[in-house]
């Protein structure tokens, strides 16, 4: 019998599509016509390759009643967000313009006599392994510049999300991509680590979880293969004592909420300078009081069904721990009787709250967050830094300087000054520690799927 990949719908816990699993030999073959389409691919001129691109994303565009849908049916998103046109628009548009830029040569000497110079060279199957909680963001950030940079690009997208990578391939496809240039394959974990063990890929851009980057690090040993892992966060933020509480409540409870808080760079845990903070927690309480949980097909829903019952299960047991270690609640369980025990689960904000305790400590990736009075900087930047994780780090503050200067000490990825959750293209997309390694978005990235060729050509004397 075949075995398949299903999606199990967060709506109401139906199969909503399911695909056969490729076999090792078939995604071999198919990898192997990709790497023969890429030599012609790199062949054509840098204008025509984003052109392309251009086309691609625009075709897809056109799908955007049927994204939406869809990824409220497989990971629960409301539909009034309208998908992530948004940000695919934005991020492939920046990478197309500076592309030039990005990828031209460094000349060394044009001379008589010499003519040495660095250029970009693409590695050649770029392998993208796409998560469940942005899947077109995420996977447009390596898609799109890897393309351009001249690369073919294997993608396959979380189960969850199992349409995805079917559809960007489908929208590229009617645009005209090339044949094989652009290709999707559904593997399970067992094939795609075999791949990934034989040296199918020259790179291989992965967003999920660190046991999901351990994996791929280990499968990949000794292969030589470049590696790019956006793995766990614990993203904090800073309200310092002269922010405006109201603006950095909007923008930080929205952090923390946004998409049931299944946000790579969501707010997991806020400190606030003491003599803001009990201000702070009744506005964050109040704001997240107005969240209307429920079916994300219905245009008055703001919070969505997690993706997974397993995932809401997570959630739960870490505020349940919190709440037996001390902490308290603030957002009343009357206040959403949609909240079932399985997908659908409220928001809660938590208060009373350290550093033992998980909720605090390892990643939610949930609608929970815990608030924490500090009485300085000092004390701020040691618990922001008392993490494994380093994606980004939001500081809330009048006075840039002072930012700054707390910014070069976070262990972070990103820092932020009054401004939270927000992916910049022109800035690099990167973390330390937990978080992983690499980077994604602006010129590093365009380096990142490219490697360095030098040519040093002595010219014939007349």
């Amino acid at each position: 019998m075949t075995a398949t990949l299903k999606c199990i719908s967060p709506v109401d816990g139906s199969v909503y599509v399911e695909r056969p699993v490729m076999t090792v030999e078939a995604a071999a073959t198919a990898i192997a016509r990709a790497r023969a389409a890429q030599k012609d691919w790199a062949r054509r001129p840098l204008e025509e390759r984003i052109a392309m691109v251009h086309a691609g994303i625009a075709r897809l565009n056109d799908m955007k009643d049927e994204v939406v849908h869809e990824l409220a049916w497989m990971m629960g998103r409301p539909v009034r967000f309208g998908g992530e046109f948004g940000g695919v628009n934005e991020r492939a548009n920046y990478m197309a313009g500076i592309a030039a830029r990005a990828l031209s040569p460094i000349v060394a000497e044009d001379s008589d006599a010499f003519e040495r110079r660095i250029e970009r060279e693409p590695h050649g199957v770029v392998f993208v392994i796409a998560p469940w909680n942005y899947p077109y963001l995420t996977a447009i950030n390596t898609i799109v510049p890897a393309l351009i940079a001249g690369n073919a690009v294997v993608i396959k997208h979380a189960t969850q999300t199992l349409l995805v990578g079917e559809r960007m391939v489908r929208a590229f496809t009617e645009a005209g991509m090339p044949k094989d240039v652009f290709i999707n394959l559904f593997l399970d974990h067992a094939a795609t680590e075999a791949l990934i063990a034989a040296g199918s890929f020259n790179f291989i851009n992965f967003t999920g979880s660190v046991g999901g980057g351990q994996a791929i690090e280990r499968a990949a040993a000794g292969t030589f293969t470049g590696l790019g892992l956006e793995l766990g966060g614990k993203d904090p933020g800073y309200v310092m004592d002269d922010a405006d509480v109201d603006w950095a409540v909007d923008v930080l409870m929205d952090g923390a909420m946004y998409n049931s808080g299944q946000c790579c760079c969501g707010i997991e845990r806020i400190y606030v300078a003491r003599p803001l903070f009990d201000e702070f927690v009744e506005k964050a309480v109040a704001w997240a009081n107005n969240l209307k949980l429920g079916n994300p097909l219905h245009a008055e829903t703001t919070l969505g069904p997690m993706a997974n019952k397993r995932f809401a299960a997570e959630v739960r047991a870490q505020t349940d721990e919190a709440l037996r270690a001390g902490a308290r609640a603030l957002v009343k369980p009357s206040d959403f009787p949609q909240d079932d025990g399985g997908t659908y689960l409220m928001p809660q904000v938590l208060v009373d709250v350290n550093h033992q305790m998980r909720v605090m400590r390892d990643e939610s990736f949930g609608p929970v967050v815990g608030i924490m009075p500090v009485k300085d900087d000092a004390e701020a930047l040691a618990l922001m830094n008392d993490c494994q994780f380093g994606l980004t780090a939001s500081l809330w503050t009048k006075d840039a300087e002072r930012a700054a200067r707390l910014g070069r000490e976070i262990e972070t990825g990103t820092g932020g000054m009054n401004r939270a959750d927000y992916l910049d293209p022109a800035l690099c997309w990167t973390g330390c520690k937990a978080t992983g390694r690499g980077g994604a978005l602006s010129e590093i990235g365009f380096h990142n799927l490219t490697r360095p060729k030098s040519y040093h050509l002595r010219k014939m004397r007349p």
